[in-house]
């Protein structure tokens, strides 16, 4: 019995370093959402800041804008499309009113905000009206609040 204490000792003391070292690894892995109700979405982002003050103040000009905090950065985005194309309709509908937006894709994990965004979009796609694009941007963020983030909140501000 002596003769496999010894191995049998290490291999124990071998298999838990091995553990600890592979479940940290996953402790830090930005995994990706699998879902059959997930949705690749384009966001409009109009800025990042290192500040929630900054940024409150900063987005007072807009109706309607959704932020999320990453590596404690605000980012803060004002519209929302599942069409890269109308994505890019809200890209130059707010670079011709003097903002400058980029468009960042992330997952988003909710059927019933994906649905209402694609009849959304299937509006926007037919129009090119600035106050019908002004209109259809403010709607979505609301119905993103409503339904993704659980809140919907009044802005006074126009854009």
């Amino acid at each position: 019995m002596k003769k496999y204490s010894m191995p049998i000792l290490l291999s124990l003391i071998i298999g838990v370093l091995m553990a600890y070292f592979i479940i940290n690894q996953y402790e830090s892995f930005d995994g990706v959402t699998v879902s059959k109700f997930a949705s690749k979405l384009y966001f409009v982002q109009s800025g990042v800041y290192s500040d929630k003050n900054n940024m409150l103040e900063a987005m007072g000009k807009f109706s309607s804008y959704i932020y999320s905090i990453e590596d404690n950065m605000f980012y803060s985005y004002i519209g929302v499309s599942s069409s890269k194309e109308n994505a890019l309709k809200i890209q130059n509908y707010f670079k011709k009113i003097g903002y400058e937006t980029i468009i960042k894709e992330k997952i988003v994990d909710n059927s019933e905000f994906n649905d209402i965004l694609s009849q959304y979009d299937e509006i926007l796609s037919k129009t090119n009206d600035d106050e019908s694009i002004k209109v259809i941007c403010s709607q979505v963020i609301s119905k993103y609040e409503e339904y993704v983030n659980g809140e919907k909140k009044k802005k006074k501000n126009t854009y």
